[in-house]
């Protein structure tokens, strides 16, 4: 059997990304090597940086350098409220929107049993804790509205509800079946304005 080429293996490792397919991947590889290699240089090296230095913060799990994250550690922000989203970028676009002021906690995921997606791997354990910690008296559902972020929201909901914690889900502003990271910014915010009780 022949052995991989190195073309071959960038090629398959670039269809790591979203959205690459075999063909968009190649062409990508062809371009980097015909046209950027200084660009494919500095993308290997800020991909090997981040692999190593970019962790979860310790309280709400999304991507920081340090052991806490800059928002977490911020004290401007508003602590009795956390808002619970499931991924970083969507809590860069409920940040964008400049209506939130309190604290987050990135779920990494949604529940998707189908996919051996379960509490455990999207950290309710730690979001339990987080949100029964005695600071916090809300906690804003975010999750997207797809079936499986519906169902995440749903769990969460009656987790919380059973230890006495406020719980608001965000207002339907944001289209059925949309993802917040592509949303725009003033319809995200009019679903944090307008949320409501789980």
């Amino acid at each position: 059997m022949k052995p991989i080429s190195v073309l071959d293996h960038l090629t398959e490792a670039l269809r790591l990304l979203p959205g690459v397919g075999p063909k968009s991947a190649q062409r990508i590889a062809f371009h980097l090597l015909q046209h950027d290699r200084t660009g494919a240089a500095r993308l290997g090296t800020a991909l090997l940086d981040a692999v190593e230095k970019i962790r979860h913060c310790a309280l709400c799990n999304t991507f920081t350098e340090a052991e806490i994250c800059e928002t977490c550690s911020s004290d401007r922000r508003e602590r009795s409220v956390l808002c619970v989203v499931e991924t970083p970028a969507d809590q860069v676009m409920i940040e964008q929107t400049m209506t939130f002021r309190g604290l987050y906690f990135v779920l990494m995921g949604k529940l998707s049993p189908l996919d051996g997606i379960g509490p455990k791997e999207i950290h309710l354990d730690r979001l339990a804790a987080r949100a029964a910690d005695g600071v916090v008296e809300e906690v804003i559902l975010a999750t997207n509205f797809t079936n499986e972020g519906e169902a995440t929201a749903h769990y969460i909901g009656e987790m919380l509800k059973a230890r006495g914690i406020k719980v608001t889900r965000l207002a339907r502003g944001v289209p059925s079946g949309g993802e917040l990271e592509y949303v725009d910014a003033g319809t995200i915010a009019q679903a944090v304005l307008d949320r409501r009780s789980q």
